[in-house]
């Protein structure tokens, strides 16, 4: 079955209660190794990223009974295929009300893939100070084989080899009505 773009229906690889159980085991996976939230900041990548970033941030309250340090960028400006994007590329907000100096930074996104985003998001990070260093959570990580940079993620909700003519589409209530991950396939051409 197609959706509106004609990418073509492979299968559900998450369901919301298996989002919710990754979320779950990289919010105490990160606070284990940060030592719990002191000096903690996680940073949610528009757009997707920052749902993830919430529902991160929110686990790890529970579990600490203290909140980390929140925060969300914009990578648009920072992109290198910019050109490709269109002549007026609509920015959001970069919302880092703390200072990031000092502080250990989670980035978090939804898929990993040729870390491109990353890079980006590393580029921004920079220009607002030097973090103690610097971890990467994503909920999918489709594989090193993809890989155009030497990024490489902290924590993984769940690692999923693909081709490069299959996509994944990770769903968010936030944006989409419903929380699931899918596989879709590029149509040949």
């Amino acid at each position: 079955m197609a959706d509106q773009y004609g990418l073509i229906e492979k299968s559900k690889i998450m369901d919301s209660t298996r989002m919710k159980r990754a979320l779950s085991r990289l919010a105490s996976e990160i606070v284990e190794d940060n030592h719990g939230v002191e000096g903690l900041y996680i940073v949610g990548i528009r757009r997707r990223g920052v749902p993830l970033a919430e529902s991160i941030a929110a686990k790890i309250t529970e579990l600490e009974g203290e909140a980390p340090l929140f925060g969300i960028i914009d990578i648009t400006l920072y992109r290198d295929d910019l050109s490709t994007v269109g002549a007026n590329p609509i920015v959001n907000r970069t919302e880092l009300d703390h200072d990031i100096e000092g502080k250990n930074v989670v980035l978090v996104d939804d898929v990993l893939y040729t870390g491109r985003t990353i890079r980006a998001a590393l580029d921004q990070l920079m220009d607002f100070g030097r973090p103690n260093r610097v971890q990467l959570a994503v909920l999918i990580d489709r594989g090193k084989e993809h890989r155009e940079l030497p990024i490489q993620a902290d924590y993984i909700g769940k690692t999923v080899p693909t081709k490069r003519t299959e996509i994944i589409k990770v769903m968010l209530k936030e944006f989409d009505d419903e929380e699931s991950v899918w596989i879709y396939e590029k149509p040949s051409s």
